[in-house]
């Protein structure tokens, strides 16, 4: 019997940037005590995403800091605030929207690296962790609230908030562990990492805005974790971070697998965007080894990266 498709591409990813030791905090913190048994961590990068000039913006979740790779590689902190970033997204007006897990949506100036609150609560509450976020073409933002949640408690929430109007709906509030996310090419589908069941849903919305037939888009196995960051191609496939196997699976609208990418460090492949000319490098934060990790897709490839919010201009939109 033959396979139903072909094999996917298998590329090896290399290291387009290192924290170096300068910017390495190897001492104790909030984040590492609950997630590491108390064991100091000098990093944990997530969240990568470009701005207008080619650098890649990502963060350092347990010690509260904003980090800037110029597009040689070299990295400069922008910023530390008293929080645990997760995921980053520019606005348009190249503001910065950052999922924190300590306190909520924050946002960021990056001209002068302060760092204030966006949205801290829910009908007064606080949130259970906010994780990752994603832009709508309409500036809405998308983002899930992880938590702890898990197979033990599928209780994780995802959200879209209007920072305009401040309109915030609940969309699902029965995800084990919800993560990545990103819309679809025509945005009537929202595809979720739910990491502790080793998943990706997929979610379409109705013209209200609810979720509706949410249903099991690509299942995993092994690991220490599961699907994390997501990224979109041009041709409306899904791009996922296995973190805790060292992998990332670009695959195409339906599903099927077109290509694998394999770290060359550690297994914490945790996010990812894509970038360089033409959009067919994918950059990949590695948190085990504190690295960015890059691989390139040739144009005889097809595959690139899908057109992203922060980066196109509000009246070509």
């Amino acid at each position: 019997m033959t396979y139903p498709f072909p094999e996917p591409l298998v590329l090896e990813a290399e290291v387009f940037a290192e924290l170096p030791a300068s910017l390495r905090r190897n001492r104790p913190s909030r984040w590492a005590n609950a997630n590491r048994g108390g064991e100091p961590v000098d990093s944990f990068l997530e969240g990568p995403s470009f701005d207008r000039e080619g650098n890649l913006w990502f963060v350092d979740i347990p010690h509260g800091r904003i980090l800037r790779a110029d597009p040689a590689g070299a990295i400069t902190e922008v910023a530390e605030y008293d929080g645990q970033p997760n995921g980053l997204k520019f606005h348009r007006d190249g503001t910065i929207y950052i999922a924190d897990y300590q306190n909520g949506i924050m946002r960021l100036d990056p001209t002068k690296g302060e760092v204030e609150p966006a949205l801290t609560q829910v009908d007064s509450e606080g949130f259970k962790g906010c994780n990752d976020l994603h832009f709508g073409q309409d500036g809405a933002i998308y983002f899930t609230d992880q938590g702890q949640t898990g197979l033990h408690d599928p209780s994780g929430r995802v959200y879209r908030w209007d920072p305009v109007s401040d309109d915030l709906h609940c969309l699902i509030d029965t995800a084990p562990s919800p993560n990545g996310l990103v819309l679809d090419l025509a945005e009537k589908v929202l595809f979720l990492a739910v990491t502790r069941a080793n998943a990706v849903w997929r979610l379409p919305l109705t013209t209200g805005g609810r979720v509706k037939k949410a249903g099991l888009f690509l299942q995993f196995s092994g690991g220490r974790a599961g699907p994390d960051g997501l990224a979109l191609t041009a041709a409306g496939g899904v791009v996922v971070c296995q973190t805790g196997m060292g992998l990332v699976w670009v695959h195409d609208a339906l599903g099927r697998p077109a290509a694998v990418i394999r770290s060359p460090l550690g297994l914490g492949t945790t996010n990812c965007a894509f970038g360089g000319p033409g959009g067919r490098t994918l950059y990949i934060t590695e948190s085990d080894s504190g690295t960015i990790l890059k691989a390139r897709f040739s144009p005889r490839h097809d595959i690139a990266g899908a057109p992203i919010y922060g980066l196109t201009n509000a009246e070509t939109a």
